[in-house]
């Protein structure tokens, strides 16, 4: 069984060809969660050898005779298996030996994305091997192919939405000075996440509900630990110099993924939660970004400003 500094080695060292392929599975979010809210359960950080090679990492907690991700659905939009490629069958069937060996019964896992692991390779490993599988829709992520420039983007957009925004933008403007920061140093981050807070719990009720004490510690070690990677940005929108709206994204490999957000009540008639996402995605093409990743979730603005469904799925396995 490996440890959180092992499967850091394994992340960092090329020589490793592991698949790490979204922010939800690498070693610095599993630790940060798992530091906050993994007291309920037994920790599970499998790697499989092959020789001095290691083919793949199962990232997973035990509870009683059940598996699942180390993570959770409020905070985790997708996971999966860490899996060198071509080494999907050899490392689940070690795998699934291995939990029905420790007495584990069931896999319960989700989200997953159709191109997973789990759904392209461990279901098959599983049935050979006489286990029951059922898998069944659980949400939708939405994600946008980038353009190479703003102006390409906007003509991407329907028409009635790009009006839409062209409009709110000329209103932002004519509202006073405004101003756009993006803060990813680590210290600033550390210190502008209370901004974030503020304008998290202002926007909705239940976002408010949903910050805890305990949410908001994983918060705040989740963003200074990813920034210390260059893996986190928080944007903010001001107006008259006033933060009005706030987007924290993850900067990971060609990817921006729109994590969570906030704004100010006072300003919405501005439609500043809206516009602070929309010069996220305007700062992710102007930085080669290949795709907006919007994550879990079928809210409305996340078509208008051109998002294509993913759908999201669960999988239970029953082991025999």
């Amino acid at each position: 069984m490996e440890n959180f500094e092992d499967i850091f080695s394994y992340w960092r060292h090329s020589s490793y060809s592991l698949g790490w392929d979204c922010p939800f599975v690498l070693p610095p979010w599993l630790k940060v969660w798992w530091t906050i809210f993994g007291s309920v359960s037994e920790i599970y950080l499998c790697a499989v050898r092959r020789a001095q090679d290691v083919i793949g990492i199962a990232p997973l907690q035990l509870q009683r005779h059940s598996a699942s991700f180390i993570g959770s659905v409020d905070v985790c939009d997708y996971q999966d298996f860490i899996v060198a490629p071509g080494k999907a069958d050899e490392f689940f069937s070690a795998l699934l030996d291995d939990l029905k060996h420790k007495g584990i019964t069931r896999l319960d896992l989700k989200p997953l994305r159709p191109e997973s692991l789990v759904l392209t390779g461990l279901t098959a490993v599983a049935k050979d091997k006489g286990c029951d599988v059922s898998c069944h829709p659980l949400d939708v992520s939405l994600e946008l192919d980038l353009p190479a420039t703003w102006d390409e983007y906007l003509l991407m957009l329907k028409a009635k939405q790009r009006h839409e925004v062209r409009r709110k933008l000329r209103r932002l403007q004519e509202a006073g000075n405004i101003g756009y920061r993006v803060v990813e140093d680590v210290h600033d981050v550390r210190a502008e996440i209370e901004t974030f807070f503020e304008l998290f719990k202002s926007s909705r009720e239940e976002k408010e509900i949903f910050m805890t004490d305990e949410m908001a510690s994983f918060f705040r070690s989740m963003a200074e630990t990813l920034a210390a990677e260059k893996m986190v940005k928080l944007y903010f929108l001001d107006v008259n110099e006033k933060p009005a709206a706030s987007v924290i994204c993850f900067d990971y490999n060609s990817r921006a993924y729109l994590y969570n957000n906030g704004f100010d009540v006072n300003f919405s008639t501005l439609s500043v939660g809206l516009l602070c996402k929309v010069f996220s995605i305007k700062d992710s093409i102007q930085n080669g970004k290949q795709k907006y990743d919007f994550l879990k979730g079928a809210e409305t603005y996340k078509y208008r400003l051109g998002g294509q469904e993913v759908p999201l799925y669960a999988c239970k396995i029953q082991l025999r």
